[in-house]
Formats: C-alpha cells, sequence, structure tokens
C-alpha cells in the first residue's frame, strides 16, 4: 500500500458506534486512515454514487432500512470499492447472504477491535487492488493477436483469449472446461505426445502443429508451451501461445518450389539445347530428302521421321517454355476463341462418358500472349482432367475477369496488383494425392505409368503462364476432383487478327554466310538454301565468320549466325560485324536464348530471329521478309 490515506466512509445510524470506530481509527499501526460519517440509507447512497471514497462500512441496519440492500444497489450502479457488512449479532445467514451479494467481508461489532478492523479494511483494499491487477493482465491477453489459453494435464480448457476465439472459432463459453481434442483434431496425435513428454520433462516445448478450426479450416500453429504452477485450483497447468503461420507457410512453400524449379530448369535448359542442335538437322535433311525421292514406301518412311522429329522439337520446346528461356510471339488475344476450338476438339476425340461444358464470361478482357503456348496449357488441362476420370465423369472450363488488389497479392507469392482475366479448368476425377501435390509442377515428374506420360506438361504450363507474367493455383480433394485457376494479366486493347501465312518464296542467286558451330546443321542449311536458289558460305565459329564476311562482304547479302558459340558468343560476333558494315542484315539463330539476349540483339541491329530447330519453311520465310525489308 502507498502513503496516500485511505478514505473510507462509515455508514451507520448510531452515533456512539461512529465516535467507537473514529477511536479504533486513531489506533490503527499500519493503515493511514480518513473517515467521514453518514447516518442514513439517503445520503450513503449520495456518497456513494460520487466515487469518491476507497472502502465502505455499512451497518446491516440503517433505522428502517437495510444495509444489505445497500451493498446490493450499490454494486448494480458500478461501485468498484470494497464494502465491508457490519452486523450487531452474529447470524450466518445473513453473512452469507453478505458474501453472495458482493461483500469484501462481514464482522460482528460485539467481537469488533481495532487490529480486526485495520486488518479488514487492509485485506479489502489489497485483494481488490489484487484483482484489478487480474483484470488488466486479462484485458492484455485478450488485446494480444497470439491465441493464449491455458488447460490441465488432461488437456482441459481453463482459460481462452480473444485471440484463441478468432482462430479456432470456438467462443470462450463453449471452449472452458472442454478438452483440446473436442476443440480441434492434431493431424499427428504423437508429435502432441511428444511435446507433452518434453515439457514435463524440461518445463517447456516449442514446435509447429497442424490443426482444424471448428469450421473444419486446416491451420499450421507455431506453438509455445509452458508447465505453470498453481493456476486457479489446478496444481500443474500448461500455458500455451499458439501463433497462425498458415500463410507464412503457404508462401514459403511457394519460393521453395520455385527455387527448386530454377535448379532444375537449368539443368533443363542445357539439354534442351543439346537435343536442339541433333533435331535441327535431322528435321532439315528428312525435308530435302523428301524433296528429292519419289519412291512411295520411301516418302511414307520420311513422312514417319519428320514426324517424329516435329513432336522431339515440340518437347525441346516445352522443356524451354518452361524455363523461360523461349518467347513465344505475342499478340492481343481473345480467349473464347482458343476455348472454343479447345471445346471442339474435347467434343470429337475425348470420351463420351466425359461430360463438357464451358462458361465465358460476356465481356472477357483480352490477353497479351502466344496462342499457340495458350492452346498448348489448355489442351494439357483438359487432358490430365481426361486421365483423372477414367470411367467418366464432368470436365468445366470457366474463363472471367478478376481484378487482384493488394491484399490479394500479399496471400500469393506470384501475383500482382491489376485486371486478371482467370480460367478455371475443373474436373471430378480421382484428385492428386496431397503429399505430392507441390511437386506435379516439377519436370519429368509424373504419376502415369511408364510409357503414357513425359511428366513435362504441367511444368511446360507453369513455364508458359509464368512467361505470360501470370501464376497458377491448385486445389484438389482425393476423390472429388481437381480444380487449376490460370491467371493471366488483362490487356485495354482489342485483339489482334493474325494475318493469312504466305507461300515460300525462292531466292535469286543471293550470297548467305550460314555461321553455326554444328557442322550437321552448317550442312543441312547450306543444302535447304541451295536447293531454293540461294548461294551459301558457312564458318564454324563467329572468328572465321568475320574472315570470311571481311573478303566477301561486296557478296554477301545476309549473315545467319547462331547466338552460342565457343570463341566467339553470337552477340560478339553480331557487333563485330556491324563495325564492318553497319548495313549488314544479320539473322540470330538459337534453341537456348533469354527474352533479354533476344533484345540485345535486336537492339543490336539483327533483323529477325529464329529459334532451334526450324522448319526449311520458316528459314525461307524468315529469309524473304528480312530481304525485302
Amino acid at each position: 500500500m502507498d502513503n496516500s490515506p485511505i478514505k473510507v466512509l462509515f455508514i451507520d445510524d448510531d452515533e456512539d458506534d461512529y465516535i467507537l470506530t473514529r477511536y479504533w481509527f486513531s489506533e490503527f499501526q499500519v493503515a493511514n486512515c480518513e473517515l467521514e460519517w453518514v447516518n442514513n440509507y439517503e445520503a450513503a447512497r449520495n456518497a456513494i454514487a460520487r466515487y469518491q471514497h476507497d472502502i465502505y462500512l455499512v451497518d446491516y441496519r440503517l433505522g428502517p432500512d437495510s444495509g444489505l440492500e445497500l451493498l446490493r444497489e450499490a454494486i448494480v450502479n458500478g461501485c468498484c470499492s470494497p464494502i465491508i457488512l457490519l452486523t450487531g449479532q452474529g447470524d450466518w445467514e445473513i453473512d452469507i447472504e453478505a458474501m453472495k451479494a458482493g461483500a469484501a467481508d462481514y464482522l460482528e461489532k460485539s467481537q469488533l477491535t481495532a487490529p480486526l478492523l485495520e486488518r479488514s479494511i487492509r485485506y479489502a483494499i489489497e485483494r481488490k487492488q489484487t484483482e484489478q491487477k487480474i483484470r488488466e493482465q486479462a484485458a492484455l491477453l485478450d488485446v494480444a493477436t497470439d491465441a493464449i489459453f491455458v488447460c490441465d494435464l488432461d488437456k482441459k480448457i481453463l482459460f481462452w483469449n480473444k485471440a484463441a476465439e478468432s482462430l479456432y472459432s470456438w467462443k470462450k463459453e463453449e471452449a472452458i472446461n472442454k478438452k483440446t481434442r473436442v476443440l480441434w483434431h492434431e493431424k499427428h496425435v504423437s508429435q502432441v505426445e511428444k511435446a507433452l513428454n518434453i515439457m514435463m520433462k524440461n518445463g517447456s516445448w516449442e514446435g509447429e502443429l497442424h490443426q482444424k478450426t471448428k469450421s473444419g479450416k486446416e491451420i499450421i500453429v507455431e506453438s509455445r508451451w509452458t508447465l505453470v504452477h498453481e493456476f486457479g485450483n489446478k496444481a500443474q497447468s500448461i500455458l500455451i501461445v499458439n501463433t497462425d503461420i498458415t500463410q507464412k507457410k503457404q508462401l514459403e512453400a511457394q519460393f521453395l518450389r520455385a527455387q527448386r524449379l530454377e535448379s532444375i530448369g537449368t539443368l533443363a535448359s542445357g539439354i534442351a539445347h543439346d537435343l536442339n542442335n541433333i533435331l535441327a538437322p535431322i528435321l532439315m535433311t528428312a525435308q530435302l530428302l523428301e524433296l528429292q525421292i519419289h519412291d512411295e514406301r520411301s516418302r511414307r518412311l520420311l513422312q514417319i521421321l519428320i514426324i517424329n522429329a516435329k513432336r522431339g522439337a515440340t518437347l525441346v520446346k516445352q522443356v524451354l517454355s518452361f524455363t523461360r528461356g523461349m518467347e513465344g510471339d505475342s499478340t492481343i488475344l481473345q480467349l473464347k476463341h482458343l476455348i472454343v476450338e479447345i471445346q471442339q476438339i474435347i467434343r470429337e476425340t475425348f470420351p463420351k462418358s466425359i461430360e463438357f461444358s464451358t462458361q465465358i464470361s460476356p465481356n472477357l478482357w483480352t490477353v497479351c500472349g502466344d496462342a499457340t503456348q495458350l492452346h498448348q496449357v489448355l489442351m494439357n488441362l483438359c487432358v490430365n482432367a481426361n486421365d483423372a476420370m477414367p470411367n467418366g465423369g464432368t470436365l468445366k472450363i470457366l474463363a472471367e475477369n478478376l481484378l487482384i488488389d493488394e491484399n490479394y497479392a500479399k496471400m500469393h507469392i506470384d501475383a500482382k496488383v491489376g485486371h486478371h482475366i482467370v480460367i478455371t479448368v475443373s474436373d471430378s476425377g480421382i484428385g492428386i494425392q496431397t503429399e505430392i501435390l507441390d511437386r506435379i509442377f516439377e519436370p519429368f515428374f509424373t504419376t502415369k505409368e511408364l510409357g503414357k506420360g513425359t511428366g513435362l506438361g504441367l511444368s511446360t504450363v507453369l513455364g508458359i503462364i509464368k512467361s505470360h507474367g501470370g501464376f497458377i493455383d491448385v486445389v484438389s480433394v482425393q476423390g472429388k476432383g481437381s480444380q487449376f485457376k490460370v491467371y493471366l494479366p488483362a490487356q485495354e486493347t482489342a485483339e489482334t487478327i493474325e494475318e493469312q501465312e504466305q507461300g515460300l518464296p525462292s531466292g535469286q542467286g543471293e550470297l548467305i554466310l550460314v555461321v553455326d558451330d554444328e557442322p550437321a546443321i552448317r550442312d543441312v542449311t547450306k543444302t535447304s538454301l541451295e536447293n531454293h536458289n540461294y548461294k551459301a558460305i558457312t564458318a564454324s565459329d563467329g572468328i572465321e565468320a568475320i574472315a570470311l564476311y571481311a573478303e566477301h562482304q561486296d557478296k554477301i547479302s545476309l549473315v545467319l549466325t547462331d547466338m552460342l558459340m565457343p570463341s566467339m558468343d553470337g552477340i560478339t560476333t553480331i557487333r563485330t560485324l556491324r563495325k564492318i558494315n553497319p548495313n549488314v542484315k544479320i539473322i540470330a539463330v538459337s534453341g537456348l536464348t533469354s527474352q533479354d539476349k533476344v533484345n540485345t540483339a535486336y537492339d543490336m541491329g539483327i533483323k529477325a530471329f529464329l529459334y532451334k530447330p526450324y522448319t526449311a519453311s520458316q528459314l525461307l520465310q524468315t529469309i524473304s521478309t528480312v530481304k525485302n525489308n
């Protein structure tokens, strides 16, 4: 207690009792009290209403009125100061009623002494101060953002704060005296038992727990347990502080998956580069032989070779799309046209047991992207959905507009604020196992039987969507199906109408310098050009190319150069050629070049870019376009 005096109001209709009480106050050894006196019910009610006293001494009999009724009225009206009831004769029933009404103490006048009165006043004040501190601490616990609760060793809840109500959706009245296993379902029961054993041994435990709320929502909490002695009437209890880290763990999982995909992508890019250099001469040589061979059987065999070479080239492009090493030809697109094409393919080729439907918003925005790649995304997702429904089911495609705000963007690592188009591909199939859900976008990862999947379908989808500035969300429940949501940035401009492809042009004897470190590619490109009325000379690297160009620059009308070569790379070769002749026409070629390098090449003055492996048609059309510009 501090040194300020305790203000006491004595309420009694007997002046002699007041004089005696005043004398006792003068005998107090510790308490420093100031005593005031009122002698009737009405005066006492008015005095109490002013809240100017620290404690009240109320006689049970106040003339015709009752001190017990005054006690009840004061507490109902919000009196927080302790009230001690004084009785003339010891009456056990009155004492019980006084305590039920909220009296801090009850004293019998005939037994009262100065020390007893002083002790009662001091204890009443100290108890009130302690209760106030407890209320303040409880209020602080309710303000805390962490779920804080106390349970006994049988896991029965004894205390439950506001944040716990918010996290688990169980009200305090519902939670108190219930066991924790009723309030939430622990995913790993053995981990909880192990945590309890560690806490009993060490006095504390920390770790992550997977739980479910009242509504069935799965959450992850960072849990801290502390063994507490003497909480309430329990000898030992457990103080638990749980922090919801569900969103944090989801973002961490997305970040780790992105890192894993990036590292795997680096490996895949190297493989793709080598495959490009193998497939390019195979494809072009087969096309050249097709023009020279007229035997029907041989032509059929060549067609098989060409078709499979193109399939191999498509597979490589999938890897390159995944690694973002290749960008498509972007135009403004209306996705509803792609969905209509997919719809026709599905209805013609998918089993009749698959019930297919589409829903497209009437005012769907446009996107900027490559039509072929986005077609591939939708086709991959639909084929996977078909495979997930071997006994039939429902396949739906939904396209709608969505404005992503800052709140949504904060909850998804790949999301950006702005207008988007959302394409949802959902099925009622077998679903995806929870333990492999975060691996489905890894290249070469597949759950299909040997020979029925390359494991590149979803990795290609992810690579294409990322290259378009979008992202993907997946929700899947085993036995109930899967839902893939593809988010693409929307555009404000109208769609681009593609021009019809022109016929293959031939040359007029122009000389073309072909630069590539792969002999097979040099030879087949040279042959293709010569078969279409061009002349060609070849160089195996940038140094040789510069020497040949310096010697024949007056005759060379165009240079076709690879970007990845030993000794001198494509960028350096282009820069050097333009120093020799600023007007030189250059077509850059590569199977593994990022968009940044492509942009750099264009900034240096190249006229076009060809991606390996290219067909004779693509080669001749590109050369014709560059020549005429």
